[in-house]
């Protein structure tokens, strides 16, 4: 069979896998479909229309089932915002404002399921903001939205799950650390907008009641080396910031043992601290922010 043939065969199989999904209840298309799509190199199919398998997708994100959730939403998303080019400007806005939106759904609730929908959706905010690096068209409205609500996000959000053995991931931190990552190195990012940042990653994971285990330090971590990089990057106001961290750490010392809820964030900066260190340990721009770095893990 030619490539020609190969290629009317995949489609003739997707259109019968849509019309099985349907008749078995699984939304307008099935599991086999989304692989199949998978398979194609994530290529729209013919006849289909992008969007229109996008706003599907786009409602799996409150789904607690990992593999339409993450697996095929997620997956299929990200390659169509950043790599296939199949929306209009029109409709990338309309996503990003969706997908904001949806940073306040349930916001204030442990342990939910719909902790999926404000998780993910950051998550796929962070390819719009990949998105937006390489060919702008936020603008800078919602440039500024988009990090305020960001940083709410990380600020608010009460579930710090990471993984769910049923379930699949969650990772609500790392998902918002990925998009943040993204908004740091935008143009529009100021020396304000920096310390902002600050607070938000320090406020994190000081009230965390957890000491993250699935590499949360690590992405937030990098969210400060993108900062670090940027030619208006704030050292001295970073500095302050590293000040006041190991301030309010070394008051966990005081307390012997020390309080669990004191430990946790000291555990959780240090982690945070020695990924910096590793993020930045090549880069010539960095040097001066990963000396105070040093500086601060000097004692610890």
């Amino acid at each position: 069979m030619g490539k020609t043939g190969v290629t009317r065969a995949i489609v003739l199989l997707l259109v019968i896998l849509g019309a099985v999904g349907a008749a078995c209840g699984q939304g307008a298309h099935g599991r086999e479909y989304w692989k199949a799509i998978q398979a194609n190199h994530y290529n729209v199919p013919e006849g289909a229309k992008a969007i229109v398998l996008a706003k599907e997708l786009s409602g799996y994100l409150k789904l607690s089932d990992s593999e339409l959730r993450d697996d095929f939403a997620y997956s299929i998303l990200a390659e169509w915002i950043l790599h296939k080019d199949v929306f209009s400007k029109e409709e990338l806005l309309a996503f990003e404002e969706e997908w904001r939106g949806n940073l306040k759904a349930g916001i204030g609730e442990n342990g939910t399921d719909t902790i999926f929908v404000r998780s993910f959706s950051a998550l796929c905010l962070s390819t719009i903001a990949e998105r937006e690096l390489k060919n702008p068209f936020l603008g800078e409205d919602r440039y500024r939205k988009l990090l305020e609500a960001a940083l709410g996000y990380l600020r608010e959000e009460k579930d710090l799950r990471g993984f769910d053995e049923k379930k699949g991931w969650i990772h609500a931190t790392a998902h918002t650390a990925d998009l943040l990552a993204a908004l740091t190195q935008h143009p529009l990012f100021t020396k304000h907008d920096q310390a902002a940042v600050l607070r938000a990653v320090g406020g994190r994971l000081e009230t965390a009641t957890v000491i993250f285990s699935y590499g949360e330090q690590d992405r937030l971590a990098n969210v400060m080396a993108a900062m670090a990089g940027r030619a208006n990057f704030d050292l001295a106001g970073f500095r302050e910031w590293l000040v006041e961290m190991n301030r309010s750490d070394r008051a966990v010392w005081k307390d012997s043992p020390p309080k669990l809820e004191g430990l946790q964030s000291f555990e959780n900066d240090t982690y945070l601290l020695n990924a910096f260190v590793a993020h930045v340990s090549q880069e010539e721009k960095a040097g001066d922010a990963k000396k105070e770095v040093l500086r601060a893990l000097a004692w610890r």
